[in-house]
Formats: C-alpha cells, structure tokens, sequence
C-alpha cells in the first residue's frame, strides 16, 4: 500500500514539474494604440496559436490617448511595445535606451490632408494656414518637414498656425483647420464617412514628400538583451508576429474579423476595420521584420534635419539591433 502510495505521489510529482517544463513564456506587449487593424499580425499571431507554437503566452495591451508605450516599456509594465522610430530615437537621447529589434511595417501610412477649398495646392501653399499636428511623439516627422521646408511653425504671416489636433479629425470638418494629420488606414476615411468626398481633399503623403520615417517598429529596453532567455523569447516573438503578419496581408477580411474579436470596446465597426486591413496590408508588403539599414538611415537624415530644433541632435548610436532577426528569419 505504502508502494501504491509512494508511486502516486512520485507520479503526481514528476507531472507538475513536466507542467512546470513545459509552462509558457509570459510576454507583455504594449500597443501604440486601441485595438484596430493596424495591430492586426499581433491579434492573428494569438488567435492562431502562432505565439503558443513558439512557446509563449503574450499578453496585448491596447493603447490609447493616455497611454505612453515608451512610459509603460521604462516602468516596467510591458516587455515589448510599439512605437512610431521619430519618437523612439527622441526617447533615445532623452535617456530612455530603446532598440528597435524588428519592423513589421515597410512604408509610412502618415499623410497631411486639407480640404481643397483652403487654396492649398502644394507645401508652398501651407504658409498662413492652420495645420493640425498630432503630438506625444507623433508631431516630429511634421516638424521636419516644415523645417526643411523653411516654414516657421509659430503662427506668423510666413509661417503656419499649428493646432493641437485631438485623435479624430473634427478641425477639418468644423473649419477649424485648414488640414490635418491623417493615416493612409485610417482617418483619412473617417473625413470621407463623414460627408467630404475625395475630390474635395488635396493629400500629402509623408512618403512623396521626402520626410517619412518608419512607423510602427518592435522596441524593447537594451539592457534587456542582455539576458540569453529574454533574447531567445524576443526571437520567438518576432518570428511568430511576422507570421501572423504575413497571415493577415493574405487573408485581410478574417485578420480584420479577429481584431474585431478583440475589441472589448466594441468602437470598431466592420467596414472600417476591413478597409483598415486592406490599407495596412499595403505597408507591411514587403518587410519580413528585419529592418533595412537604409529605411534606418533615411528616417535619421529626415531627423537631423530639423533646422533650429532638430528631433534629435547626433547620429544614435546602438539604436536597433539585427540580433533578433536573424536568428528569428533563419
């Protein structure tokens, strides 16, 4: 009997510890935003078990306007998050040692939209208008441009009235500004829901314009990689996003259904999210997560570039890291 007993005990042992073994990775990934489509590869890599093929239990944290990745990843409460690289290299020298470890997304979606009745026909146009600029990091690709451009952004005759734009695009449609920030996947076609049609904008994308920067890259703390095993789980992470990425590019309408899913706001509708995917699809394209140096050396050229008050002040140093995906895209 005591054999039995010793047996079960020695069983139930051995099997916790297997249970122990075989526990998943926790991982915390912050979004830069609410849930949308444009985190769209994430939500499919979960629902898909792509993340659990790789061994790792992930945890995604929507975003919002009160929501600062870069103050979430630094305090500790997420192990990766997602940040557009202007702000991130900002961060950088500011004293926050982010490293971008891969880059989903190929080609910036950012673009100035104005409404055709403002006059505005060309950058040459901007001086004396209102501008809306989004800001918590998302106003230095502007402030690049327009400095490049030799466009003050204090409001004088000869240069632009800059307006705090909020997350919605209100100031164009109320005549509040003359244009305002908007992405390719998403605002953009918020002002055409809203009643204007696309003849009645003029566009400006950030990539016809010389001055895009990479948008939407993987950001862990540098230190961090200094641990084998967190390093082994970032590895892990990224090759089990970009398949949920390459996923999604494939299969829009159902990636779109599943960030649906997720949306425990219930804000989202369908048809935006479907043509959200459609769009983001158009800027993952091409990226298979590594980051090509010269998409890097782009962005800090535009950077450095900011006249009087540049985004950031040197080249940066130790900024993103291949590391990851090499070993990730094998």
């Amino acid at each position: 009997m005591k054999r039995k007993l010793m047996t079960i005990v020695l069983a139930a042992a051995m099997s916790v510890a297997a249970s122990a073994a075989m526990a998943a990775d926790k991982l915390a990934l912050q979004l830069k935003w609410v849930t949308q489509a444009q985190f769209a590869g994430y939500y499919v890599a979960k629902d898909k078990g792509f993340y659990k093929e790789e061994n790792l239990d992930v945890e995604i944290k929507p975003g919002g306007p009160d929501i600062a990745p870069v103050q979430v990843l630094a305090g500790g409460g997420a192990d990766v998050v997602l940040d557009w690289m202007p702000s991130a290299l900002a961060s950088r020298e500011k004293g926050v040692p982010l490293v971008n470890i891969a880059q989903p997304f190929k080609t910036s979606g950012m673009m100035l939209t104005c409404r055709k009745d403002s006059g505005i026909s060309s950058p040459a146009d901007f001086k004396g208008k209102t501008l809306g600029v989004w800001f918590f990091g998302n106003e230095y690709p502007f402030l690049s441009w327009m400095s490049q451009l030799g466009i003050a952004t204090d409001g004088s005759a000869d240069g632009v009235k800059v307006l705090k734009q909020g997350f919605n695009v209100d100031p164009i449609l109320q005549k509040q500004a003359d244009c305002v920030s908007t992405m390719t996947y998403n605002e953009y076609w918020q002002i055409i829901d809203a009643g204007l049609s696309e003849d009645d904008l003029v566009v400006f994308k950030y990539e016809d314009q010389g001055v895009a920067t990479l948008e939407d890259g993987i950001y862990v703390l540098e230190d961090k990689l200094k641990d084998p095993a967190f390093e082994d789980k970032m590895v892990r992470f990224v090759r089990a996003s970009m398949k949920g990425w390459k996923f999604a590019e494939e299969n829009p309408d159902e990636a779109a259904g599943i960030v649906l899913e997720n949306d425990a706001s219930g804000a989202q509708t369908e048809k935006h999210q479907k043509r959200m995917m459609r769009e983001i699809a158009k800027l993952t394209a091409g990226s298979d997560g590594a980051l090509d140096e010269a998409d890097f050396k782009r962005t800090v050229s535009t950077l450095l570039k900011g006249g009087s008050d540049p985004v950031i002040t040197k080249e940066p140093e130790g900024a993103w890291t291949s590391a990851i995906t090499d070993k990730a895209l094998k």
